[in-house]
């Protein structure tokens, strides 16, 4: 696989659980200044505008997109894992916590040939999405495995050699 790897954060930090996707890009911008599978990693947020996560997904051979879910009856803080293949995802009745979304942008970039390589949606469930900052306990608690995950994903698209100690470098006898 070619082309560029993208993280996507899809939701608003001001809408308490909705904000899990931006917290987990956040755990990995943390995380990328010591982990050399994140190196060259374009970590981004948005809105979830269809027209937008289309721009930001161009191009790239894997694309992860972390977004907060409602299922009914709910499990906060569960994850649901979905690699994008050649089925359809749901439109409007998808789980994202947004009007238009992510079955809409994947769909259009479908028709229009701009689908990554590897679309890997992580949406996790949330409990609250009113108005304010910070996240429900069970969905904090999930901020940290979501972002192994997602670089679980990342080192499997595109492996990192291991360092070669100095003492077992190449030699010029």
């Amino acid at each position: 696989m070619q082309g560029r790897t993208v993280v996507v954060g899809v939701g608003n930090e001001f809408r308490r659980d909705d904000g899990v996707g931006p917290a987990v890009v956040a755990r990995l911008a943390r995380r990328a200044r010591r982990d050399p599978a994140l190196a060259g990693v374009e970590l981004t947020v948005s809105d979830g505008d269809p027209g937008r996560l289309i721009t930001l997904w161009t191009g790239a051979g894997l694309c992860v997109v972390v977004d907060a879910a409602h299922a009914h009856p709910g499990c906060p803080g569960r994850v649901h894992g979905l690699e994008v293949t050649e089925g359809e995802l749901p439109a409007t009745e998808s789980a994202s916590s947004h009007g238009l979304g992510l079955g809409e942008a994947v769909e259009l970039a479908r028709a229009l040939g701009t689908l990554p390589e590897r679309l890997v949606v992580l949406a996790v469930e949330g409990r609250d999405a009113e108005l304010g900052r910070g996240l429900s306990a069970p969905v904090a608690a999930a901020v940290g495995p979501v972002a192994e995950r997602v670089a679980q994903e990342i080192r499997r698209h595109r492996p990192v050699p291991a360092p070669v100690p100095a003492e077992q470098g190449p030699r010029d006898d």
